[in-house]
């Protein structure tokens, strides 16, 4: 067993990932009768106001506006040399190699023969910018998966066309987070600079909380499992880090971000259905929203995410639509997303 150990910053460290001490003083909550309980939920339904109440029986009750619940479709543009792409992401990997777990699976990634693209769009970055502003679906992320000035350019466009609805991620740091702030992000991705060289570093997370602020940030958590449990993995998901995804890492993490972004790596890109394991440790623990990616290539699978998810975990659908060379049509997936919210289509 892996010892704990207490950093300068009054944190334990587990598996090099923080864990910070919970607080042993509850706050005191009024108790409330059922009766009056009940009118309490109804009136705050109505107000959309979230708080939390103790009943009779003693047991805390989150109330929340079902809008404010409901699981949404985040949609997302990958920019890939220029191009708008959908790559399976465990396949894509960077000049200077691979780590043992990966390579290990007998693939040669030093030519780039392993690299598997699904598709390739004709259109711009920033077409689908204004294709999910149209339908007004917010919170999905613009990805730079290559570091050059066409997709760099690209990423500029989409996040012009469509300001404060797009989240950015690729290579993000303190030097150039506000950069992408300024192009129209409305939060920033971040993943190998917090998780550097596959350990967790406080310092580099607080430097780029202190850049951008905590609700501007998205922390990446993209994980694969690996002795029985999921670990965040960083460099083009090549790496595993040392920081499991659990209830612990959740909890601690979410303290420092406004949502998580998760890949299932080991079905993402790959249409093999969703990882359902993962989505639901997800909707029990996460205290941000969370918003999952991976597998997804049928309707079915959306209603599976929103099961296992107990109706908090957002969905990602990448490869799997029509608009990317997948089964699924994009207008299908819009309308269940209104549904979702009580909205009707924009369209």
């Amino acid at each position: 067993m892996a010892a704990s150990v207490i950093s300068t910053h009054g944190i334990e460290t587990l598996h090099g990932c923080p864990l910070l001490f919970e607080s042993r003083v509850r706050p005191r909550v009024q108790c409330i009768q059922p009766a009056l309980l009940k009118m309490r939920k109804e009136e705050l339904l109505r107000s959309g106001k979230q708080v939390m109440v103790r009943s009779a029986a003693g047991d805390v009750q989150s109330v929340v506006q079902a809008k404010d619940r409901a699981v949404t479709f985040r949609p997302c543009i990958d920019i890939h040399k220029g191009k708008v792409k959908q790559i399976v992401g465990s396949t894509l990997v960077d000049a200077e190699g691979v780590t043992a777990e990966i390579s290990s699976e007998g693939k040669n990634f030093d030519d780039g023969s392993s690299l598997v693209t699904n598709f390739v769009s004709e259109q711009s970055a920033a077409y689908f910018a204004q294709l999910y502003k149209s339908h007004g679906l917010k919170g999905g992320h613009v990805i730079a998966l290559s570091k050059d000035e066409a997709s760099e350019e690209e990423a500029r466009k989409a996040l012009n066309e469509y300001p404060g609805g797009l989240q950015f991620g690729g290579g993000v740091n303190p030097d150039n987070a506000q950069k992408y702030i300024d192009y129209g992000a409305s939060h920033v991705i971040v993943t190998s600079y917090v998780f550097n060289q596959g350990e967790f570093s406080l310092e580099n997370l607080e430097k780029i909380v202190s850049v951008v602020g905590k609700e501007k940030l998205v922390l990446d958590l993209s994980c694969r499992k690996k002795d029985g449990q999921y670990f965040v993995v960083t460099d083009r998901w090549q790496r595993f880090s040392s920081c499991p995804v659990n209830k612990n890492t959740l909890v601690d993490l979410g303290k420092y971000a406004d949502e998580f972004l998760v890949h299932g790596v080991d079905v993402e890109g790959k249409r093999l259905g969703v990882d359902e394991e993962l989505v639901r440790l997800l909707g029990e623990y996460s205290p941000i929203p969370v918003t999952y990616a991976g597998g997804v290539s049928t309707m079915d699978d959306l209603d599976v995410i929103i099961e296992a998810g107990g109706g908090k975990v957002h969905v990602t659908v990448g490869s799997g639509l029509d608009i990317f060379g997948g089964p699924i049509r994009f207008s299908d997936v819009v309308s269940w997303h209104h549904k979702n919210t009580g909205r009707e289509n924009l369209n």
